[in-house]
């Protein structure tokens, strides 16, 4: 299978149909930081650069606010397609983003045993994967002070549906 159809089918997109009208690109508020625009990110995939697009900068700076998949004039979910790129990222060990990577890996994995973000459980996930222990470590009193912390761990009710999201989403992604 071609690293398109794998896109494609992973995605449930078809990124084929882009035509570089670069209005993605244009709307994207982080696209100054980018090392490929979300246009050109389309075209590697079109052009089977897998290599260059799973270790781009591009697919983990992303904010995942939509607005591309909103310009897209062909309803590309352009956003869907770089989160299937990170996915397929982390599959691969591949990413540039280290601390970004061990993030969302932290975030995932806070919602998958709590069905929440706890951001405490999140913050310590994310410390004992980058080694970066002390770092902002002079912000936590006034965080503590204003209430933004919470220590307490609380699940979801039903934590099994969470789980099984997460189960189903794995299936979807092979």
């Amino acid at each position: 299978m071609s690293f398109l159809q794998e896109v494609n089918r992973r995605s449930g997109e078809q990124v084929q149909l882009c035509f570089q009208c670069f209005k993605c690109s244009l709307g994207c508020p982080v696209a100054f930081a980018m090392d490929y625009l979300p246009h050109q990110l389309m075209r590697l995939i079109q052009l089977e650069k897998r290599e260059e697009v799973l270790n781009s900068h591009t697919i983990w700076l992303c904010a995942a606010c939509e607005t591309c998949t909103t310009r897209c004039p062909n309803g590309i979910d352009i956003a869907k397609v770089i989160d299937t790129l990170r996915q397929m990222a982390m599959e691969e060990n591949k990413g540039t983003e280290k601390e970004i990577v061990a993030f969302h890996k932290s975030f995932l994995d806070t919602v998958y045993h709590l069905g929440r973000a706890h951001e405490v459980g999140l913050m310590a996930l994310y410390k004992l994967r980058t080694k970066r222990f002390l770092d902002d470590l002079w912000l936590v009193p006034e965080l503590v002070k204003r209430q933004k912390l919470s220590f307490r761990l609380s699940k979801v009710e039903n934590l099994g549906e969470v789980k099984k999201i997460f189960k189903k989403a794995a299936l979807w992604q092979k």
